[in-house]
């Protein structure tokens, strides 16, 4: 696995993409010159297994395009709760259909900055759902000030970094992946 990942950082390197500084939150994120989705997440080493996956779902060309796109952006703590080989599994070229099926609902094809999105919540008696790219639905709700979303399967993420800018869209950075059914 890490020779994978090792591997896919190399790749994207070569393919134009530039590393930054390694930072935790999203005020961090904001005084760097705004990136893409993509460089932003490449940018972050807690993001390098989405990195990854990213890739190896052929979708680094689209989270590139103008968007605008909001990303829930699971860290690698987040990948490494899923059950053991989940992650190997999913990487794998026979399995690239699920594991975009799996990112894609992870990501929303608007631009939805946390407060919005907070307000959007609290106006439906703290339920919100939200349509994700790949036709799935997220619910949104605020547990002790923070966005919980809950997935298609009941399975819970909470929001650790919210309104990360980018130049195509926002990243909220997730502490669990969530999955479709």
């Amino acid at each position: 696995m890490k020779n994978l990942l090792r591997t896919t950082i190399i790749a994207a390197t070569v393919a134009g993409l530039s590393f930054g500084a390694a930072t935790a939150s999203a005020g961090d994120y904001n005084k760097m010159k705004k990136a893409d989705i993509v460089e932003t997440a490449v940018g972050n080493p807690d993001l390098s297994t989405l990195v990854a996956a990213v890739t190896q779902a052929d979708l680094v060309t689209t989270l590139q395009t103008d968007g605008p796109f909001t990303v829930f952006a699971p860290t690698n703590a987040a990948f490494d709760k899923l059950p053991e080989g989940t992650v190997a599994t999913l990487l794998k070229d026979e399995n690239k259909e699920m594991l975009a099926g799996i990112l894609t609902y992870h990501v929303v094809g608007a631009k939805v900055k946390s407060g919005k999105l907070m307000g959007l919540i609290k106006a439906n008696e703290n339920h919100y759902d939200i349509e994700t790219v790949n036709g799935g639905t997220l619910s949104a709700s605020i547990v002790d000030g923070s966005i919980i979303l809950t997935d298609a399967n009941g399975g819970t993420s909470t929001v650790i970094a919210a309104d990360v800018k980018t130049s195509n869209g926002v990243v909220h950075v997730i502490d669990t992946v969530v999955l479709p059914k």
